[in-house]
């Protein structure tokens, strides 16, 4: 499992949406005008980030119940 190139890209998008996660929760709590200027983006490009990573992931398990 850990050889397939999908399954190596699905975990790299759900570890890129924890790190968005995290940025925007930083930033989130530090509060000020950087936060009201990006937190609306952040939280779009996490949105963003998920919907890839589940596609990645749904992707994954199809092919590899279908055995290819």
């Amino acid at each position: 499992m850990l050889h397939d190139p999908l399954f190596v890209l699905a975990a790299i998008a759900c570890l890129a949406v924890l790190a968005v996660l995290v940025f925007g929760i930083g930033t989130f709590g530090k509060g000020g005008d950087f936060n009201r200027k990006y937190a609306n983006k952040i939280m779009r490009l996490r949105l963003l980030m998920q919907f890839i990573a589940i596609i990645l992931i749904v992707v994954f398990v199809y092919f590899s119940r279908k055995g290819g």
